[in-house]
């Protein structure tokens, strides 16, 4: 392979933090006109290397070359003028713009001292067309879905100029039909002579759009591979250096007893417009109740209401007979209700404080945390070293910030705190996401066992291979309603995208 086949090279590159080493040594080839996708573990230092080739940071050591040249990035924006744009998995975006405004920003086309809007219109357009996007870039972005969404912020670097285009886990949030329809428009860009670098830990995916692939473990380079010489398998055991686990026979023994029944509950929206309508569901001691949804369809809003987070208009939640329709979210916890939160940097931690700190989150009463009216920190430090040690997280202890983690490695900790907690019922978002197929595996295990241990679950994923593999029950939530109730053995991903996007309906 000749330089002028290369849109990327990176040699040798190593970046240091205090107490880490993120990359070691780490090489990667990346061939013009082809989507290069990189996978790993998390914590193998993926995002580091990412952020470096975007100008995010500077390498300790190592060249970065673009298109045969050397390059020197202070800062993305010289990694933009270099023709490199990098589309975040937190999507980027101004709810209260539109469309139109939120690609321009910062980087608006002017006339005589003011915004050129004509000129912009036919900018953006000609970006939205390279994108295979036909958006309305008056649209308001709060009025759109996770999967227009997606495309405008791929629509922002290509208005920049940008031909290498970094994707981080593109497909996390989006249905069947619009990852595929992701993965057409980017055949397309491809065609048209970008390069894009693909992060994802969906193996399947990686397998089914790569030319090709590269594994990073440990911060440095294990090897590169074509996606037709690996199978899923063998792709998962490079990254975590051994063999996956086996997932157990599926054995569900649910109880009579129902633990959380939510009654016919609405939630107002600031509009007419309830953003959750009438919904109703029980969750029965050895339970996962699944619920499937386009992000946006109720099921946060769903989630704050039976957690005390946001007002019941209508309706009742009852937790093993009690009622909490209108207790805080602490009385809740206390009840014993357990939640993995959304977002989990904004609900789910403090991101300054040390990690033992983010485990006691929420169960501050328990009590082998507390020595009278103290806390008993040692007992508080080895419960953190015990959620790191079964979770896999990857820290050099549990004195260090949390917010030196990786994303993947913030949700195992969160998740661990949860369940270690062990409450009655626990609501668990996007309990995966961002985590790698070996810590994937850690987690659904952790699920079943407090799901036959007798705990009741309440699943919201955007990933439908965890929805059917884990939920006894599954349900699809729709503009706020629950639209079908389906068995998961009856059921598959195409399915469940058909519900999701409302295309069909069941009467609920």
């Amino acid at each position: 392979m000749s330089e002028s086949d290369l849109a990327v090279e990176l040699e040798g590159i190593e970046k240091r933090f205090p107490g880490v080493i993120a990359n070691r040594d780490v090489s990667l080839k990346v061939r013009r006109g082809t989507i290069h996708a990189i996978v790993g573990e998390n914590g193998a230092g993926k995002s580091t290397l990412m952020k470096t080739l975007y100008g995010m940071h500077q390498p300790d050591a190592g060249t970065i070359a673009v298109n045969g040249q050397l390059m020197t990035f202070k800062s993305p924006s010289d990694a933009i003028a270099a023709g490199i744009g990098m589309v975040h998995q937190h999507f980027m975006l101004a709810d209260n713009l539109t469309v139109l405004e939120n690609v321009i920003l910062g980087s608006e086309p002017t006339s005589g001292g003011r915004i050129d809007f004509g000129n912009a219109h036919a900018l953006v357009r000609e970006a939205a067309q390279r994108a295979g996007s036909l958006v309305d870039l008056d649209a308001q972005v709060s009025e759109l879905g996770v999967g227009e969404r997606q495309r405008i912020e791929i629509i922002k670097v290509l208005y920049r100029g940008a031909k290498i285009l970094i994707l981080d886990e593109p497909t996390a949030v989006l249905v069947p039909q619009e990852v595929a329809e992701l993965f057409v428009n980017l055949r397309e860009l491809v065609k048209g002579g970008a390069t894009v670098i693909f992060i994802s830990h969906k193996l399947d995916e990686v397998l089914a759009v790569a030319d090709d692939i590269t594994v990073i473990r440990a911060g440095t380079t294990v090897g590169t591979v074509k996606p037709a010489e690996v199978n899923k398998k063998q792709l998962g055991e490079m990254m975590v250096g051994s063999e996956l686990p086996v997932p157990p026979a599926r054995v569900t023994k649910i109880g009579d007893k129902v633990l959380l029944n939510v009654d016919d509950v609405t939630v107002a929206g600031i509009e007419a417009k309830p953003l959750v309508e009438s919904v109703s569901l029980r969750v029965r001691a050895g339970e996962i109740v699944g619920i499937a949804g386009v992000e946006g369809n109720g099921q946060f809003e769903l989630c704050e209401a039976i957690m005390g987070l946001r007002p019941v208009a209508e309706g009742k939640v009852e937790l093993d007979g009690k009622d909490l329709t209108t207790l805080s979210a602490q009385e809740s916890r206390g009840s014993g209700i357990g939640y993995v939160p959304f977002d989990r940097q904004r609900e789910g931690l403090m991101l300054g404080a040390p990690l033992w700190e983010n485990a006691l989150l929420g169960r501050e009463i328990e009590p082998q945390f507390r020595k009278g009216p103290f806390l008993a920190a040692a007992a508080v430090r080895a419960d953190t070293r015990r959620i790191i040690s079964t979770f896999g997280v990857r820290t050099p202890s549990e004195t260090v910030p949390a917010y030196a983690l990786s994303g993947g490695n913030q949700q195992k900790l969160i998740v661990g705190r949860e369940l270690e907690s062990h409450p009655t019922i626990l609501i668990a978002a996007h309990p995966t996401r961002g985590v790698d197929v070996g810590a994937q595996a850690t987690i659904w295990e952790e699920l079943r066992k407090a799901r036959d241990a007798g705990m009741g679950i309440l699943l919201i994923s955007a990933d439908l291979d965890e929805l059917l593999g884990l939920s006894d029950t599954l349900v699809v939530m729709f503009d706020g309603r629950i639209t079908a109730r389906l068995a998961p053995t009856d059921a598959t991903p195409d399915m469940l995208g058909v519900y999701m996007t409302g295309t069909e309906q069941e009467v609920a």
